[in-house]
């Protein structure tokens, strides 16, 4: 697998060797194989991979240690690196971590690497350092490929030199990752010159704090003189007005004396005034007592008024109560006799069976009567009668207030609208609409609606008529039509007609 093996203090001393050809060439990304590590796993790869070839570049030769004395070396502890340090490596490394194959990127960076540039060094920093600290080889991977970006600067912080123009943040950086010879003191040198910058910062911030403080105080100073020049003419102004106050405050006390007398003049006249009020107050008291005396008695009289129309009230309601008892007794007795039972069906669904397909239709309920006109509150006036039916010739009135709509959606405005009629006033309302054809595939009729069409060889006037004549006499029966014959035929048998347009109206205001 190729990657680049730079310096490791980490790494044992024949790993080191075996890696010096990598260090000293860093854009080459193979490894010369050795002896040492022709074992597969121990380069991070499976068993099944296959080793690449070895290059013909020779490996840069390291003095021999022997075993013993690189089991007896520890590995000398991680330095503190400063904060830009640090942060000047994590963005190194996550700019190079998407680059790098999937199988050499560790577990826990796997997700890192999927992030956007933005946040994967700025999520990912603690995950990044930690395994840049732990896994040696990682960090070699990285490297390989930092070095290559970096160029010439890069070379020379391998070789151990960093240029005197170069940014000690990014030479410290690139230190830690190749760690070269000395790449130790790069840091140190790193570190001190950002401590240096830092001071230097904070010191030319102390300076610039100064100068501004220097610059307020001169500038204080100056309002302080203009604000005490103010001052003294304020106090030059304040002693004229006092003198002028002073002489005001005499006059004052004159015209007070003044006041004073006029005062005492004033309340002797009051008290001669009271005197008479307190005698006009006697005489009014006593004429309110005798006009009290004569509401008490006004009001004893009128409560012997109330009494009296009360008994009188009591004694009517009396009779009336007995005459309605008389009736109510009368009606329940007559019924009995006649064995009349409830009935199920109104007179308009006898018509109705009759003469006409009913596509729906819905208990009947209270309704009401009104006159011959096309008000709506004579309308409201009727549809309040007790047990009223509500006749609609269905295109007339269709026709009048939406005759631009086609005939399905005339009928099916004014069926919703006769519904809501019905809903509030719990009325029975039948609509008739001409059709000598079935209207398959209508919708329900609404609740307290029912919705009739005319036989073939039948006008939907004949049927409302036939409905009219259904009815028992003294029911208040509504027809709704401005057709002229069809209200005089309704007349002559005791139903009340109205024009279209009282419908129209009492629909819109709905």
């Amino acid at each position: 697998m190729p990657l680049a093996e730079p310096h490791d203090d980490h790494l044992p001393q024949e790993d080191l060797v075996a890696l010096g050809g990598a260090i000293s060439n860093p854009d080459d990304n193979v490894v010369t194989e050795t002896s040492g590590a022709s074992d597969p796993t121990a380069a991070g790869d499976s068993p099944d991979t296959e080793p690449e070839p070895a290059q013909s570049e020779p490996a840069v030769s390291e003095p021999a240690v022997s075993e013993s004395e690189s089991e007896s070396a520890l590995p000398e502890p991680e330095p503190t690196l400063p904060e830009p340090v640090r942060q000047r490596i994590v963005t190194l490394t996550a700019a190079v971590l998407p680059t790098l194959p999937a199988d050499e990127v560790p577990v826990p960076l796997r997700r890192v690497a999927k992030f956007a540039p933005n946040r994967r060094a700025r999520l990912g920093a603690p995950v990044i350092a930690a395994q840049l600290t732990a896994d040696p080889l990682f960090r070699q991977r990285v490297t390989a490929r930092v070095l290559a970006d970096a160029g010439d600067l890069g070379a020379a912080v391998v070789e151990g030199t960093a240029p005197a123009a170069a940014d000690p943040v990014e030479v410290a950086a690139l230190a830690y990752l190749a760690r070269p010879r000395g790449w130790r003191e790069l840091i140190d040198a790193s570190g001190a010159a950002v401590r240096a910058e830092a001071d230097s910062a904070v010191v030319a911030e102390l300076v610039r704090e100064a100068e501004q403080r220097a610059t307020r105080a001169e500038h204080d100073r100056a309002v302080a003189r203009v604000e005490a020049e103010k001052l003294r003419d304020e106090l030059a102004r304040v002693r004229e007005e006092l003198g002028q106050l002073r002489e005001e405050s005499r006059q004052v006390a004159r015209t007070l004396r003044e006041t004073q007398a006029r005062e005492r003049k004033a309340t002797e006249l009051l008290a001669t005034e009271r005197g008479r009020a307190a005698r006009a107050s006697a005489d009014v008291d006593a004429e309110l007592r005798r006009a009290r005396a004569r509401l008490a008695e006004a009001e004893a009289a009128a409560g012997v008024a109330r009494a009296s129309a009360k008994e009188a009230r009591s004694v009517d309601d009396a009779r009336l109560w007995l005459l309605l008892e008389t009736i109510g007794q009368a009606a329940v007795g007559l019924r009995r006799e006649l064995a009349l039972d409830p009935v199920d069906k109104l007179p308009a669904d006898f018509v109705a069976d009759a003469f006409a397909e009913q596509p729906g239709t819905a208990p009947a309920s209270p309704a009401a009567r009104a006159r011959d006109t096309d008000d709506p509150a004579r309308l409201d006036q009727l549809l309040a009668l007790p047990r009223a039916h509500l006749v609609v010739d269905g295109y007339n009135v269709t026709k009048r207030g939406f005759g631009d709509m086609s005939l399905e959606q005339q009928r099916k405005r004014l069926i919703t609208g006769l519904g809501g009629i019905a809903a509030q006033t719990g009325d029975e309302i039948t609509v008739v609409f001409d059709g000598a054809e079935r209207m398959h595939g209508l919708p329900p009729a609404p609740r307290g609606v029912r919705v009739l069409f005319s036989r073939k060889g039948e006008t939907a006037d004949e049927l409302i008529r036939r409905l009219v004549r259904a009815e028992p006499a003294g029911r208040p029966v509504v027809v709704v039509s401005s057709d002229r014959e069809v209200a005089d035929g309704v007349r002559r048998h005791g139903a009340y007609p109205l024009g279209a347009d009282s419908l129209l109206r009492r629909l819109a205001r709905s």
